[in-house]
């Protein structure tokens, strides 16, 4: 069984503490209890983390492809022996079921995997000249260094997509980790370390995110950033990355809209959307949020949603029976709160839960609030919590401009035993991911990411290397 230790940063091969000596707590959400300390990187750190990141760059990048791929593929085999260890040490620091966490190392072993064989597959052109004698050709070439910002709801799954794919590209990348869930992130890369990842190809750093990414960002050494998180803070990174001419691929909130229709299965609806709303407490940028029910079925939908969710059993993510756990941190809990004290304020009905549970621990109830007017804080912030709000709507039209109302477009869904509908929802909600009929989002080999101030790239599917990649033309005179 795994134990809790202090964790460090990783630079250029080596586990150390930061120069400065600075540290942070790390803390248990389902106990409230310190359970290790964290190494903090400042300015000396980064630099020496930017040069490993460079000579790294250099080593990896005359790398082959297909030692590249295996390399990798030994990184995600290692990954799954590991998983039990690495999930009991997620779940301590991050307060999931020890079940979710599992399934979040191996999903990360299979995105490995998917872009070690992407690896093989960047492809160039030769592209027909318009005289015999030329030769032209587009080549692919890894675009340099990568900055990374993660967060800390998927401490491996938001880490691993940005790793794999700059590995796979032949980049070397600099990742600046969540402070709240250090371990599990420490965890996949040494699964990289010890696959034989040269010294300086990754790094992993923690501490201030302002004072690092605004370090990091605009340094000549790095021409490439990824960063998962909110919109306000994804909106002045991309602003940062853009006035130093680097390109960005981010991943920022949602606020999914869910349409269920009057011919939807109510039953396998709510089969499909209770574990989906509670996963991870809510705290997913393509949670479930807004459900618009079709009034014939409203009320029936209402009944029999709120049923499950009072169903949901709450505890510490490490005991067998726990469904859902605590909050990552104490920040949710007021935020929560003040959003269910709003939307009551403006006429909407409490269902169910709304309240924190117990004195220890972040635990909070699963909450189900109906007929919120769309004035309300939670109709129009992301929530982030295990909150679903059922609001009711006449009409398909209606339906998809309530759900096109917001300016954010990551993930929607939408309940429909009719194909015309799925055609004309396909075409009109604005989202760059959309689930009919079922929960199919984020898999290692389909794209990943969203549109408007949801952010922009995607971070899974054929086309995420090409974020990685410089194309080049190269044309000869023979």
């Amino acid at each position: 069984m795994a134990s809790y230790t202090d964790i460090k940063l990783f630079i250029n091969g080596d586990w150390r503490d930061g120069v400065e000596g600075q540290k942070l707590p790390i803390i248990d959400p389902a106990t409230e209890e310190e359970i290790g300390q964290l190494s903090c990187a400042t300015k000396p750190d980064l630099d020496i983390a930017l040069d490993a990141a460079q000579r790294g760059f250099e080593t990896w990048r005359e790398v082959s492809a297909f030692d590249r791929y295996r390399l990798m593929r030994k990184a995600a085999q290692l990954l799954r022996e590991r998983r039990k260890d690495l999930a009991w040490l997620m779940t301590k620091e991050q307060g999931k079921p020890l079940a979710q966490a599992e399934l979040e190392i191996a999903a990360g072993a299979d995105v490995v995997e998917w872009f070690a064989e992407e690896a093989r597959r960047l492809y160039g052109k030769v592209i027909p000249s318009r005289h015999t004698s030329i030769t032209q050709m587009s080549i692919k070439l890894p675009v340099g260094p990568v900055a990374a910002f993660t967060p800390w709801n998927f401490p491996v799954n938001q880490v691993v997509r940005k790793l794999s794919a700059a590995l796979a590209s032949g980049c070397s990348i600099i990742v600046k980790g969540p402070e709240e869930t250090p371990a599990s992130p420490a965890g996949l890369i040494q699964a990289f370390v010890d696959a034989g990842v040269p010294d300086g190809v990754i790094g992993l750093v923690y501490g201030d995110p302002a004072q690092i990414s605004e370090y990091l960002i605009p340094h000549p050494i790095i021409r490439k950033i990824s960063f998962t998180g909110s919109t306000p803070v994804g909106k002045h990174l991309a602003s940062l990355a853009g006035q130093h001419m680097k390109r960005a691929t981010m991943e920022l909130g949602g606020h999914a809209p869910v349409l269920v229709f009057d011919d939807a299965d109510i039953e396998k609806t709510i089969r499909a959307m209770v574990p989906s709303k509670i996963r991870n407490a809510g705290q997913v940028c393509i949670s479930p949020t807004r459900f618009l029910v079709q009034e014939k079925t409203s009320d029936k939908f209402i009944e029999d949603y709120t049923a499950a969710m009072k169903k949901v059993t709450v505890g510490n993510g490490l005991e067998e029976v726990t469904e859902m756990g605590p909050l990552a941190n104490d920040r949710r809990i007021p935020a929560i709160e003040e959003m269910i004290v709003d939307a009551q304020s403006r006429g909407a009905s409490l269902q169910t839960g709304g309240e924190r549970i117990g004195n220890k621990g972040y635990f909070f109830e699963p909450t189900v609030m109906s007929d919120v007017p769309t004035d309300a804080m939670v109709m129009n912030q992301e929530p982030f919590g295990p909150i679903a709000i059922i609001n009711r709507f006449k009409t398909e039209d209606e339906a998809v401009k309530e759900a096109n109302r917001l300016p954010y477009g990551l993930a929607a869904y939408a309940f429909t035993n009719s194909a015309e509908k799925i055609q004309r929802l396909g075409k009109n909600i604005e989202s760059g991911m959309l689930a009919i009929n079922h929960v199919g989002l984020g898999l290692p080999e389909v794209p990943f990411g969203g549109i408007q101030d949801s952010g922009y790239g995607t971070e899974g599917g054929s086309d995420a290397v090409e974020a990685y990649l410089e194309t080049r033309l190269v044309t000869a005179f023979n």
